[in-house]
C-alpha cells in the first residue's frame, strides 16, 4: 500500500476532513486520504445545498462506500457557498484524488479564525495513532 499523503497547506479534523483556505474567504473541505483508504470504494457522495448554513459538527452528508456509508461533518460554522457537482456522476474521485478533483463542498466560514484552530498536518497524523 502506498504512505497516505496529507498536505502542509491543509488544516484538518478528527473526522478526517481537511480544509484548505481560499483567497476570498471562503474554504474547500474534503477527507483525508486516510478516511478514502479506511472507506474503500466510493459509490456515492451526499452533499449540503448551496445556502445551506451549518453550525460545526453538523452532520451535512454523506459518503457511501461499498463498505460502509459515513457522516460529513461540518469542520466549522457557517453557509455553503458551492458543491463538488462532479461527484454526482464520479464519486471515484473521492478516491484518485482526495485533496484534489475529489473535494466535497465549500463554505464561508463564520469566523475565518477558527480554520487557524483546526489540527495542523503533524497533529493529525499524530492522533491517527
Amino acid at each position: 500500500m502506498s504512505e497516505l499523503d496529507y498536505p502542509q497547506d491543509l488544516r484538518y479534523t478528527a473526522e478526517h476532513e481537511w480544509v484548505r483556505s481560499g483567497d476570498d474567504g471562503t474554504v474547500r473541505i474534503g477527507i483525508t486520504s486516510f478516511a478514502q483508504d479506511a472507506l474503500g470504494d466510493v459509490v456515492y457522495v451526499s452533499l449540503p445545498a448551496v445556502g445551506d448554513t451549518v453550525a460545526t459538527g453538523d452532520a451535512c452528508g454523506e459518503v457511501e462506500s461499498t463498505k460502509s456509508v459515513s457522516d460529513l461533518y461540518a469542520p466549522l460554522a457557517g453557509e455553503i457557498t458551492a458543491v463538488n457537482d462532479a461527484l454526482d456522476g464520479t464519486p471515484e474521485l473521492v478516491n484518485s484524488d482526495p485533496y484534489g478533483e475529489g473535494w466535497m463542498y465549500e463554505m464561508r466560514p463564520s469566523d475565518t479564525a477558527a480554520v487557524e484552530a483546526l489540527m495542523d498536518p503533524a497533529a493529525y497524523q499524530g492522533q491517527l495513532g
